[in-house]
Order: structure tokens, then C-alpha cells, then sequence
């Protein structure tokens, strides 16, 4: 028992020591202002947050800024993260800290999760703990974990639906499969790829069914858990139809790139986005070593292996599918991968510390202490005020833009590629415009819809002589950034 004693004891003090190391890791981010790679996808993440807490609190209801004078419904993901962050605004105020505070708590559950998952998987404790640690200090969770986004929320709740899965396996208790159904469903509902993960349980109750006969038992099993898939799809079918614009859902069938472009993002993703933001460099060799030790151990005989075979193929389906949507940017679309990564990474490491040479086991454990500098060193530049970003002359000035008119006035804003990011620093409601891109008929029927600001970034844009007339006094000027009065004798027809 005494073995047993102490590794649990030593899985209690790395899971503590996890919690410490990565607060003080993040502490000094908590009172940022949003910036960042993908700060845009954070402004918008939390603008509908601030919707919900000034608005509107029906969880059906997320909506965006950039809505000239109307509604502003922006429905994508299910907003439940959002909802929950907007209910603790409720409670304590309009707060960024709350919002990075949720998040930070949300990617220890994904950690507690990863280890739970692990243990129930392979029984050993060590390999848990390993892979948990392995896991939180992959860089990219360790940048986005503090971030407001949904990937992080379904990304916990997608990990514990397959923690439920498996506890069911193994103790054959309902409610655990019941609690699988629902964890993942709510994954899903908050972030359509996490669909994926419902491939787990259904390709196991093919398989039990087809090796063991149990056609009754398997396809009672199987309308539980696809009762709960019912519920993103549905959410789903309804609002795709609302997406214009938006290239996820045709994926490499609207693909509008060259074929060498797909191959060089292929290339990226599989030498610097796997080995630098999602496993982390000390974590490769672990990676490598686990499909190395698959094939000595021949796990890939063990009764299980087909299911998890058959979820990394449809992860992979899904990165093949998406991967003109990726990128070479877009590293939080591959946060469904991680749990699967660090399975391998976990598995590899135990076995390389099972090795009988003392200077393997070393080696092992150095490159365990090593993963949080490596990941602070990677990720924690992104967190830089003097390069946030996007023009940080609205993170400077703040403040000063968001008081320099009523706090009901609809405006103009740009440029802005996003149509988020200004409207989040400004704290406004209007019209956005990017690349200069806005004709005087347009700019009239702004004015004419209540439009009485502009903020505007662009000298080439607000110095054009036929936005020029539509322009009343400068009210403020703030680094590169300035606000007008807009003139309101026009109308669209007068164009």
C-alpha cells in the first residue's frame, strides 16, 4: 500500500504545485487590457459577454457592436460561457478580471481533467500525472487559458465527457454515461469541431456490438448518448444558415487558395505549430515515444485502440478539411487535438521513465521541470501593451475615447479588418468599415440612421474630400486615433 500512498500524495502535490506554478505564471496578465494574437476573436468573445450584462441576458440573444443601429443578434457558437462570464458581471460588475478569471479556473478543470482521463485510462498514476502536467504546459493552452474564448470552456467540458465515458466503461454506472452525453454535448454546443469527440462512444458500441452481439444493450446506449448530440446539431442547422461570409462550414471546398499553399500550411502545422505551440519543444520527444512504444508494447491490440484510432482519424479528417480555414494563424482551431497529443505525450514519457537507464529517467524528468519556462518563453511576449496587436493607440487610450461622447451615440468606426476590436476599445454601437472603405452613399445612410460620431484611425480615410462634408468639428484627437462630430442635414437620397 505504501507505493500507492505516496504516488497518490506525489499526484496531489504536482496537481497543487500545477495550480501555484501556473497562476504565478499568469498574475501579472490578469489586469490586462485584451491583446494578442487573435485579439479580435477575444474582443468579440467578450463584447457579447458585456451585451448579455448590459442588455440583453437571454442566452439566445448573443450580440456584436459592429450593428449599425439594429438588433446586433450574432449568433455562432452556443453562448454559454459567455452567459455564465455575464452572470458573474451580474454579481460583481463589468470586470475584464472576471472574464480572465473564469477562464483560468475553466483550464485548471481541463488539467484535473486530463489527469482523471489518463488514470481512468491506463490505471497508472504517474502516467496521469505526467500528461496532465505535459498538458498544461502546452503553450498554446497556456496563452489562450486566461483568454476569453469558447474553445476554452468546450475544450474542458468535451475532456470530462470523455472522463464520464470511460468511468462508465469501467464501472458500468448509467449516470456516467448520462454525464459523458451531457459534458459533450455542451462541447459541442460551445464549439461546433468538439462534435468529434462524440466518435469515442459510438464507435465503441459498433464495436461491442458487432464483437459481442449485444446489438439491444449497444443501441440502447446509442440513443442516450446521440439524444445528446441532437442538441449542438439542432443549435447548429439553425444558425449556419445565418452565417454569411464565413468559411468554416464549406471548409477545402471553397478553397480559394493555391494547392502550394495548402501543402506550405500543411508543412507549418506539422514542424512549428505541433512542436512549438501545442506540444511544446520539451514535450516532443514524449510524443514521438508514444507511437514508438504503441508498436514495441503492441498496444494497438489492446480492445480500446480502434476507438481512439478512430477519434484521431476524424481529427485529422477535420484538420484536412479545415486546413484552408486554419492557416497558419488560427492555432486555437486545433485545440479539439490536445487531449489526444497528450495521451501519446503521457504514455510516451511513462514508459521512457520506466527505462532502466538512469540517464533516460533523468532526461525525463528535466524535460518535465523545463516545460513552464519553455512555455512562458514561447507564449508570454503575446501579452506586450506596445504591440498588442492592432493600432495600441486604442489600448493607450482607452479611457480618454470611450468619454469622448454620450455613451447612446451610435458611430462610425474604422479602420478595422475585425469590425470587433475598435468597437471593443471605443465601447461604442455603429457601423465598422476597414481598408478605407467607405463611399459618401454609404456614409449618408449612416448619418441618416443615427450615426452622430466618427472614430477614425485613418488620415487617408477622414482627409478624402467626399467624407470631408459629412465631418462637423473634431472633438477629440488621441494619438493617431480621431473623433468628429458628423453633420446631420444629410440624407441618402442627396447622393
Amino acid at each position: 500500500m505504501k507505493p500507492k500512498l505516496f504516488n497518490l500524495s506525489l499526484s496531489t502535490i504536482i496537481l497543487f504545485s500545477i495550480v501555484v506554478i501556473s497562476f504565478a505564471m499568469h498574475f501579472k496578465h490578469f489586469q490586462k487590457d485584451l491583446m494578442g494574437i487573435h485579439v479580435w476573436r477575444q474582443a468579440e468573445t467578450q463584447s457579447t459577454i458585456i451585451n448579455f450584462y448590459q442588455e440583453d441576458f437571454n442566452i439566445f440573444n448573443p450580440r456584436r457592436n459592429d450593428r449599425g443601429n439594429g438588433e446586433g443578434f450574432h449568433r455562432m457558437e452556443f453562448p454559454l460561457m459567455q452567459w455564465l462570464v455575464a452572470g458573474l458581471y451580474k454579481i460583481f460588475g463589468n470586470h475584464l478580471v472576471i472574464s480572465r478569471i473564469f477562464m483560468f479556473i475553466t483550464g485548471l478543470f481541463s488539467v484535473f481533467g486530463m489527469y482523471k482521463l489518463l488514470k481512468t485510462i491506463s490505471g497508472q498514476d504517474i502516467l496521469a500525472i505526467t500528461g496532465a502536467w505535459a498538458f498544461n504546459f502546452s503553450p498554446s493552452f497556456y496563452y489562450y487559458t486566461i483568454n476569453p474564448l469558447p474553445d476554452n470552456f468546450a475544450l474542458c467540458n468535451s475532456i470530462w465527457g470523455l472522463v464520464m465515458f470511460f468511468l462508465w466503461l469501467k464501472k458500468g454506472r448509467s449516470f456516467h454515461l448520462i454525464l459523458s452525453g451531457l459534458f459533450l454535448s455542451i462541447g459541442a454546443l460551445c464549439k461546433l469541431p468538439f462534435i468529434l469527440y462524440f466518435s469515442v462512444p459510438l464507435v465503441y458500441f459498433l464495436m461491442d456490438a458487432w464483437a459481442n452481439k449485444t446489438w439491444k444493450a449497444s443501441i440502447t446506449n446509442t440513443c442516450v448518448v446521440s439524444l445528446f448530440a441532437v442538441l449542438p446539431l439542432a443549435w447548429y442547422i439553425s444558425v449556419v444558415p445565418q452565417w454569411h461570409g464565413n468559411g468554416i462550414v464549406q471548409g477545402i471546398l471553397d478553397v480559394r487558395v493555391p494547392g502550394s499553399v495548402l501543402l506550405d500550411n500543411l508543412r507549418h502545422h506539422l514542424t512549428i505549430t505541433l512542436t512549438e505551440s501545442l506540444l511544446n519543444y520539451g514535450s516532443v520527444l514524449f510524443f514521438l515515444a508514444g507511437f514508438y512504444f504503441i508498436i514495441k508494447k503492441k498496444a494497438y491490440k489492446h480492445a480500446l485502440f480502434p476507438v481512439f484510432a478512430a477519434w484521431g482519424i476524424t481529427l485529422v479528417l477535420y484538420f484536412l478539411f479545415e486546413l484552408n480555414m486554419i492557416g497558419k494563424s488560427h492555432d486555437y482551431y486545433l485545440f479539439p487535438f490536445l487531449p489526444a497529443l497528450f495521451i501519446l505525450v503521457g504514455y510516451g514519457a511513462f514508459n521512457l521513465f520506466q527505462a532502466h537507464s538512469k540517464l533516460i529517467k533523468y532526461f525525463v524528468v528535466i524535460l518535465l521541470l523545463i516545460l513552464p519556462l519553455l512555455a512562458f518563453l514561447r507564449m508570454d511576449g503575446r501579452w506586450n501593451p506596445g504591440s498588442p496587436g492592432f493600432n495600441k493607440d486604442l489600448l493607450v487610450f482607452k479611457n480618454e475615447l470611450r468619454n469622448a461622447v454620450p455613451e447612446d451615440a451610435l458611430c462610425i468606426a474604422g479602420n478595422d479588418n475585425s469590425h470587433f476590436i475598435f468597437f471593443y476599445y471605443i465601447d461604442r454601437k455603429g457601423w465598422g468599415f476597414d481598408s478605407n472603405k467607405l463611399g459618401e452613399k454609404d456614409f449618408a445612410r449612416m448619418i441618416d440612421g443615427g450615426a452622430t460620431y466618427l472614430y477614425s484611425d485613418s488620415r487617408l480615410f477622414d482627409n478624402d474630400p467626399k467624407i470631408a462634408p459629412f465631418l462637423d468639428d473634431l472633438v477629440m484627437e488621441k494619438g493617431s486615433v480621431k473623433v468628429f462630430r458628423l453633420k446631420q442635414d444629410f440624407h441618402p437620397q442627396d447622393f
